[in-house]
């Protein structure tokens, strides 16, 4: 069976050896990690918090191993899933919808460009957060899994339960919708 989310060849093994042994999980977080790290990261706007919530899904991850059965969703899928259900607590208990935090996109190592680009791309930065946060829902969570968990079109519909037309719609559509909300801008 191919994998939703891209995965190591021998991610069955690992999750079998993980589910019998809690030690065994550190290839899997490894490999995953930086995925949901940045699936978080887009979701919410204080690093601490992204932190946090990385944590707490690959806790819930840990304590339901043995739930996972594989015939039912590809590993990815499953994990991802999980991921998308503690942001969804958070901000069911927080009654507040946050968004991608700038001091995630300003505070990263990078080479240094001149303060004149620095200023116009921090402007279009801005713009565009500002746009993002005024969509629904459903295509803020679409957008972050394409964007920031680096996700292809297959993998977001077995996430979200949508087809993978259906996602590249929804895709095309605010993809379109923002830029036509910056070119009213500019």
């Amino acid at each position: 069976m191919q994998s939703v989310i891209a995965a190591p060849e021998n991610e069955s093994l690992l999750v079998r050896q993980a589910q019998a042994d809690a030690a065994a999980f550190a290839p899997i977080y490894e490999f995953y990690f930086p995925r949901v790290y940045n699936y978080m990261r887009y979701r919410v706007r204080d690093p601490q918090l992204t932190d946090d919530l990385t944590a707490q899904t690959f806790e819930r991850v840990l304590a339901n191993m043995h739930r996972y059965h594989a015939n039912l969703a590809p590993f990815g899928a499953w994990l991802f899933s999980i991921a998308r259900n503690v942001i969804g607590d958070h901000f069911r208990t927080q009654k507040r919808r946050r968004w991608l935090s700038l001091d995630a996109l300003f505070n990263h190592a990078a080479t240094d460009p001149p303060p004149e680009t620095r200023a116009d791309q921090s402007d279009q930065q801005q713009r565009l957060l500002t746009a993002v946060s005024a969509l629904p829902e459903r295509e803020r969570d679409i957008i972050a899994l394409k964007f920031a968990a680096h996700l292809n079109n297959r993998q977001i519909a077995g996430v979200t339960g949508l087809s993978e037309t259906n996602v590249a719609v929804i895709l095309y559509r605010t993809i379109r919708q923002l830029r036509g909300l910056l070119q009213e801008e500019t």
